[in-house]
Parts: structure tokens; C-alpha cells; sequence
């Protein structure tokens, strides 16, 4: 089984417009995320269609290292999630010489991809119930 982590930091990005589009993409097939990236009419499917495919190349790098057989289409995400980065302040003057806040959030976006398991050839035992 092969699993590949793909992160970037500080991505200036809402969290909350981010979850939007990770939630489009977990559990799905590599391959077809990309594809829901690509047409996602967001502007962080960009970012986040980056670091899947990145995601991708770190998968490819690491079988070729530990000498695994790797099919791309078996890869699927297996988890992705946005944290909250640090949040830039920046100040708007007002009427009266007041200063509204601007707060420019930023994110974390992590992906995981995965292989699925191989089951073991081996069915597991049956246990009979014990009949009153």
C-alpha cells in the first residue's frame, strides 16, 4: 500500500471557502478529482487541484524508492482537510477617524492519497452460534 502526503501552508484562502471544495473531492478516485477540479467554478480548486497532483508525484517517487508497483488509478483520497493559517490584520479607515478591521484569513489544505488495502487471500474463520 502506498500513501503520499501532499501540503501547503499559508495558502491565502478562507478556510471555510476551501472545506467547500475539499469536501468535493474526499473519497474520490485521483484521477477523478482532478477532473472536478479542473471545471470547479471556486477559485481554491486551483491551489487544491496543485497539491493533488502533487500529491500524485509524491506517490509515484516514493513506490519507485521502496521498489512497489504503483497503477495511478488505484490512487484514491484517501483524507483531506483545511486548517486555519495565520490571519493577516490590516486596517480601513472610516468616517471620524475610525479604523475598521480587515481580516485576510489564510489556510493549511493537507491531502492524502492512498492505495486500497489488499485483503487477505484467506477468508476469515466462521464461528457457529451456540444453539439453545
Amino acid at each position: 500500500m502506498v500513501e503520499s502526503i501532499a501540503r501547503v501552508r499559508h495558502i491565502r484562502v478562507t478556510p471555510q471557502k476551501a472545506r467547500r471544495v475539499v469536501a468535493l473531492i474526499k473519497g474520490k478516485q485521483a484521477e477523478e478529482a482532478l477532473a472536478i477540479l479542473k471545471f470547479a467554478p471556486q477559485s481554491a480548486s486551483e491551489p487544491i487541484y496543485k497539491l493533488v497532483a502533487s500529491a500524485m508525484a509524491n506517490a509515484r517517487v516514493k513506490a519507485d524508492k521502496d521498489g512497489e508497483y504503483l497503477d495511478e488509478q488505484d490512487l484514491y483520497v484517501a483524507n483531506a482537510y483545511v486548517d486555519e493559517g495565520t490571519t493577516l490584520k490590516r486596517f480601513r479607515p472610516r468616517a471620524q477617524g475610525r479604523a475598521f478591521q480587515i481580516k485576510k484569513r489564510t489556510s493549511h489544505i493537507t491531502v492524502v492519497l492512498s492505495t486500497p488495502e489488499v485483503a487477505d487471500a484467506a477468508p476469515a474463520p466462521k464461528t457457529k452460534k451456540a444453539s439453545k
